[in-house]
Order: C-alpha cells, then structure tokens, then sequence
C-alpha cells in the first residue's frame, strides 16, 4: 500500500557517511554448503530431506517470537538485524529536512518513542470515533465509508486499481468481496477444535478493543456476539479460498451504470466519486458479495453496522496505539498464528516503517548491502536457467506444436527484475514528526491511496515494483509477465556471488526456476506472453495440463509435508508469504 529526485542535498551526502560504516563488515561470514545440518546415518534414497536436513531438525526449535523458522527465517533475522542498523543511525544522526535519512530516521524514532504514544492511548482515534457514533442509517454509513478511506472505509466495500487482465495497456478498478475480520469464509463455518477456538479468541478481541476505547464488558461482548454473526452471514456470499484460484471466474467487466443498477442500495458512482475513481467500466470480482451486501445493509441493524464499523477503525489502529491495544492484538494473532511471544518493538517498527516507506529504507539497504556485480550474476542465472526451461518445454511430448510455441513465446517475453527498482517511490509531500507516530504512518498511507487512484489516468507503470528490495522472497506477476527478486533474497545461503555455480544453482536457481514455473501453473498459465487473460492453450492440450497436474494433487494428499524445515505453528502462519494480490506468485 505506497516525483522524487535522486540528488541529495550536499550536507545529506556528507552526514551520510557517518552511519554507512565498512560495508566489509557487515558481510556475513559463511559462504558455500553448511554440511553440518546433514543426517548421513539416513540413506538419501530413502530420505533425500531427512538425510539433507535431518541433523538440523532435531537441534534446532522454533523461537517462541516466531511462527515458523527455516532458511528463509534465519535469513529474515540476519536482514532485520542490518535494517536495525540503518534505522537506529538514522534515529541518532542528523540529517537535512526531507532527505531519505531525515524521514526513515524520524520515522522510525517517532514508533521507538512509547512514552509518548502510551500517554496518547487511543486518543489518535478519537475524532472518527465520534463520527461515527453520529451516523444514523446505511447511507450515512456508505457516505462516511466513501470519504474515510482510511477509517474503515473499506470495510464494506473495497477495490484496487491495476492493470486490465485482458487489456495489458490500461489500469482499471476491480471491486473485491470484504466484510469479514477472519481470513476466508471457512472460518466461520468450520467445527474442529483449532478453528472454533480461532473464533471465541477473534469475539474475545473485538469485546477487548471495545471495552479500551470506554465500552462496557457486557455490552462489548454483546456487540463481539452481534458481529461475528453480522460477518458469518456476509462470509457466506464470499467465494473460498480455493474459490479464489479461478481468475477467469472472478474478471466480470461491466459498466458501472449496468452494475449500480443491480445494487441500487450502494450508490457505487456516489461513493466512487467521492474517493475520486469513477471510470465507466469497472470489474467485479465478487459480484455475489456486493449483491448480498446491498440487500443486508438496508435490513440490518444500524447500530451493529456501526459496531462493526468502529471495530475496524480500532483493529487497523490497534498496533499503532498504546500498549494495552498492542497487546490486545498480539492475544489474538497468538492463537491464529501460534506464535508464544511478542516481537521486540523495534522489529515491530521495522516492520512499520518497511510496510509505510520502503522504497526510502530501500535505498538506503541497497547502497550499503547490495553489490552491483551481484545484479549482473543474477541476470546471468537467470539467462542460464531460461535455455534449460526452453530445452524443457521444446522435449514436450503432450504439448501440441500450436500451444508450444506460444509457451516459448511467453517464456522468452520473461522480464527479470534483480535487487531493486530504476525507478523509487519518493513519498513526496509526507512529512514526518519525531512525536506523532499515528499520523506519520496515516500520512503515507494517504500518499499511498492517492497514487493508487492516480493509476486511473496514467500509462501502466512497468518500473514498478511489488516488494520492497529488503524483503526475503521472490515473486511472479504474470499481468506484466515479469520474475522479480529483491536484493534481500540474494545474499548466503540462498545467494553469493564468490560460491560455486553448483551452490548458486541449487539455492537461488531453485527460487528462479520456482518464479518461472509460476508462469505456467494453475493460474499464471491462463495469461499470454503479453499479460493477457486469454486462452492460449488448444483443448487437448489444456486436458493434458489438467491430468498431469490432478497427479501432483494427489501426489500432495498421499505424503505428509515436511513443513518447511522445522514447521509452522498456527493456523494461518506464513499466509502473507503465500499471496501477494490478486495476481502476483510469491514463494
């Protein structure tokens, strides 16, 4: 959720050099293979994982701070410790107004800074609030939704602005199902222990966050009963995750004259106007949901509305707010996630300050970690593992010569991103306090709305990325056809430039041929080489497709997962490393 000159000011430059340091230092130490997780009294024939990882899984448990661990999280661990050091330079130093340092530094100070924010409590959130304890029926409500985009303003109805799936040259709207706080629908219909358990724990935090901001305990938890009733009945008319997977299922393009029509209760082009995102053709993805929500908002209760309202505006402050809030939240992701023990506030903060700016700690990581010859090797591998892949797909022996060519087509039209964009978001205009935490944080989420509603009239982007450069992952956007892998990926063990091919090949040349595959799965495969939604497959080829993949399905079913390394605690741990959108592939 996210024009900017690259010149810094002459003192910024200077004051720079006092917090960068010797890079050579802060290289880490190992390089090649770490034999020592090896299990060699296991015969890899029986167990290639066991005999590769075993010594590894019975030493190591996960961190009580964690919901998982493995590779990925110990290299996580490394980065955040480096960002640590970025950040608390630039917390200490000085540096000129509005410099890159200046508000990463402030930023980060401002969320360091719990004496100020536990003497503020919830007061950040009073005003809205109080707005809409005043609003009197649904329209009052939709209207207050249309102008508060970040108070709960997505709470009912939501949308996002990218590329149209079947005209790569234009942004369009998509409309998307909401209403709910649990992650999909079988949340709220599913009777095992683990998720009625999830849900008295989600009831117990939406009566928590009432009873803080001045409910009574009574009320609170007579208001958690109403709206976990209120989002079980919405979550019925939302698609499952599963669901979820078919694209083709949920591009529904219509005017938005012929889709207000059909929920006239709420008043689309007014509520679209006022967010400044009217187009005349819009797509819904979830037309079921936006149906049924137009046949409950005018049946239902105002005053549970509204509860479920001034939920959502304390939930998403929740983490910005004084302590007992911060711990509210933590009580009830424990039980989703499984993880023991709250995070150290500064890596909370790093979090905060990656998710609000991280194009500007971008820029600031990239120059002190990321080797510029490590982009060339990169683009190198790549190259290398796109003519395996080529050679692959052309020894087909069930693809037709028709759908072979144009999978070549694609596979050639990849665009590799390495390390970091050409192009950084700037945040112009944000201004950033030392002492007003909430609105440093509120005030780039308004520059991240604004720009995502400037996609409306402007050429798509294809400088732009998905992920920040620290971020530990990778990912496939198949609407721009693109493989993409930050700089935080691309250092030991999953990367290093001074290791053997062999070890390069077998860490990131994994994660590139994983990204390239995704090209060709369930979902990516649906997209031609240009990052158009469209059929490219002949039929017995699409049937061949199918059957092979049901064996992979069934392949899944029949052996137990080795759970990632060690494995995850929870319910819903790792869930945001899954899915990045609608339509990006990540990890």
């Amino acid at each position: 959720m996210k024009s900017f000159t690259l010149l810094f000011l002459i003192t910024a430059a200077l004051l720079t050099v006092a917090f960068v340091g010797d890079p050579k230092k802060d290289e880490p130490k190992k390089a090649g293979l770490d034999l020592s997780a090896m299990d060699k009294s296991v015969r890899p024939q029986d167990d290639f994982f066991r005999y590769v990882n075993g010594t590894w899984l019975k030493t190591t448990a996960i961190p009580a701070s964690e919901t998982g661990w493995g590779t990925f999280s110990i290299l996580q661990n490394e980065t955040q410790n480096r960002l640590k050091s970025i950040l608390e330079n630039t917390a200490q130093g000085r540096f000129a107004i509005g410099s890159v340092e200046q508000r990463v530094g402030d930023f980060y100070a401002a969320g360091m800074d719990s004496l100020t924010i536990e003497k503020r409590g919830y007061a950040p959130i009073k005003p809205v609030l109080a707005e809409i304890e005043a609003i009197n029926d649904y329209k009052a409500l939709l209207a207050f939704c249309a102008s508060h985009p970040l108070d709960g303003g997505n709470t009912f109805i939501t949308y996002s602005i990218f590329q149209d799936a079947r005209n790569p040259t234009k942004n369009v709207l998509y409309m998307a199902q909401a209403g709910i706080g649990l992650p999909d629908k079988d949340y709220y219909t599913k009777t095992e222990e683990t998720t009625v358990k999830i849900r008295n724990a989600y009831k117990a935090y939406i009566s928590q966050l009432f009873v803080l901001t001045g409910t009574s305990e009574a009320i609170a938890q007579k208001q958690a009963d109403e709206i976990l009733a209120l989002e079980t009945q919405l979550a019925a008319s939302h698609l499952s995750s599963i669901e979820l997977r078919d694209l083709l299922r949920q591009y529904n393009k219509v005017t938005l004259k012929e889709f207000s029509e059909q929920v006239p209760n709420l008043a689309l082009p007014q509520f679209l106007t006022t967010r400044g995102a009217v187009q005349d053709t819009i797509i819904i993805a979830h037309p079921n949901y936006y149906r049924a929500l137009n046949e409950l908002l005018t049946t239902y209760d105002i005053q549970i509305l509204k509860a479920k309202l001034r939920f959502s505006v304390i939930a998403s402050a929740a983490s910005l707010l004084s302590a007992p809030f911060v711990r509210a939240n933590f009580d009830y992701n424990k039980v989703l996630t499984g993880r023991q023990k709250q995070q150290n506030r500064w890596k909370r903060i790093l979090d905060q300050t990656d998710g609000a700016m991280g194009d500007l700690l971008g820029q600031l990581y990239v120059k002190r970690y990321f080797k510029p010859e490590a982009k060339q090797r990169m683009m190198e591998l790549v190259g290398n593992l796109k003519k395996v892949f080529r050679t692959r797909l052309e020894s087909l022996d069930w693809m037709t010569a028709e759908t072979k060519a144009e999978a070549l087509k694609k596979l050639e039209s990849f665009t590799p991103k390495i390390g970091y964009p050409d192009k950084w978001k700037t945040y112009e205009g944000v201004v950033i306090n030392r002492t007003t935490f909430y609105e440093n944080v509120k005030a780039l989420q308004l520059w991240h709305e604004k720009e995502t509603i400037a996609r409306l009239n402007k050429p798509i982007d294809k400088t732009e990325w998905r992920m920040t450069p620290q971020t530990i992952n990778a990912y496939y956007n198949p609407l721009q056809n693109e493989i993409v892998f930050p700089a935080g990926i691309l250092q030991w063990p999953c990367f290093d430039i001074m290791s053997d091919d062999a070890v390069n090949y077998g860490a990131i040349g994994a994660v590139i041929g994983h990204e390239m595959t995704h090209g060709f799965d369930d979902q990516g495969r649906l997209f031609n080489y240009m990052g158009m939604l469209k059929n490219w497959w002949k039929k017995e080829d699409n049937e061949a497709f199918k059957q092979r993949s049901q064996q992979v399905v069934d392949q899944s079913q029949r052996v137990p997962s080795a759970g990632g390394a060690v494995g995850q605690r929870g319910i819903d741990s790792g869930r945001k490393y899954r899915r990045f959108g609608w339509f990006i592939y990540c990890l």
